[in-house]
């Protein structure tokens, strides 16, 4: 059984997870990050590690794998341990002497707990369509698209109405022929991309299959020939496909987190935006986990939270000790 000590336990290892590991280290607090993946990046790795990000600060555009690559270059000084591939089980004990277990049997002793979870652990939201795990394991229906040159040449259906279903339509009209269906003509996803994909409809590179929703999958053996979609009233199509992909949503679930006792609203953990703490003295949350008045769910927000709640944990880490603050810029790297 592994036992490790350490001054905060940051539970999820997605971006904002990881910055919290370069706040903390830059204010000399040890951390150790937990993930249920194998894997550090969280949605930005297992989901769309070649998706275009355009909000975050000096990067007018990146790639989410790009950025986890960025951000662990950046936490590599602070040496912060990382226990991948587990679930947290059981949280006890209280500010400065906190004790969690995982479901491998590790036990993490730290004064402070920082809950960066996202929404928890995630899965896809699947159509109900029949024979549909027959064309999953043959890779014609796809939840994720690790990498984008999968897709040259194929005809791809896109299902869904939000975020991922307008900007992988958009990411892949130039390398792929795309047909988006979705149950109405108005779109879920940010407005720019939206006029984006109008426009590409217009000049004829994508073509929008509205008001239909999936009803069927066509083909044998797995392989997917057509994908077959209906109106309210009953009217047919058939879609030429080589893969389908569903973009419905991600079914999220915070699993033991859940029975801490925090104030959980709508799978989301309420906290004081001033600090990012939870109802439970010594536990924080960032990111899109954590919910209060005026709250955005962007990766900008969530980092700035990092720094918010590494602040509000120093005087649990280093009592009685005055933290004066200074800018990177004159401070450096401190060593923990």
């Amino acid at each position: 059984m592994t036992q490790v000590e350490t001054d905060v336990a940051i539970v999820g290892a997605g971006p904002v997870g990881l910055f919290a590991v370069f706040e903390c280290g830059m204010l000399s607090i040890r951390s150790v990050v937990i993930d249920a993946l194998e894997e550090i990046g969280g949605q930005c790795t297992a989901l769309y590690p070649e998706k275009p990000i355009y909000d975050i600060p000096a990067y007018p555009r990146i790639e989410a794998g790009q950025l986890v690559a960025q951000l662990e270059l950046q936490i590599a000084p602070f040496r912060a341990m990382r226990l991948l591939g587990c679930r947290v089980e059981a949280l006890s004990g209280e500010a400065g002497r906190f004790s969690l277990r995982t479901d491998r049997g590790e036990r993490v002793q730290a004064k402070a707990i920082i809950v960066a979870a996202g929404a928890g652990a995630f899965g896809p939201n699947r159509p109900p369509v029949d024979r549909l795990h027959e064309y999953e394991a043959a890779g014609s229906v796809q939840y994720y698209v690790r990498r984008r040159d999968d897709l040259r040449g194929k005809r791809v259906v896109i299902g869904g109405g939000g975020d991922s279903a307008v900007d992988w339509a958009l990411a892949l009209k130039d390398i792929a022929q795309v047909s988006v269906v979705h149950r109405r003509h108005k779109f879920r996803a940010a407005p720019e991309s939206v006029a984006q994909l109008d426009r590409a409809a217009e000049r004829g590179e994508i073509e929008m299959v509205i008001p239909y929703q999936l009803r069927a999958l066509r083909g044998s053996g797995g392989l997917l020939e057509a994908v077959e979609v209906a109106t309210v009233r009953g009217e047919i199509r058939h879609i030429p496909a080589d893969v389908l992909l569903p973009f419905f949503g991600l079914a999220n679930d915070l699993g033991p987190i859940a029975a801490w006792g925090l104030d959980l609203r709508l799978h989301h953990l309420r906290v004081d935006p001033a600090t990012c703490a939870t109802n439970i003295p010594g536990v924080f949350a960032i990111g899109d986990v954590a919910t209060y008045p005026g709250k955005l769910k962007l990766i900008l927000q969530g980092f700035a939270e990092a720094a918010v709640a590494a602040h509000a944990i120093y005087p649990i880490v280093h009592p009685g000790q005055a933290l004066h603050f200074e800018y990177s810029t004159t401070k450096g790297l401190p060593s923990v």
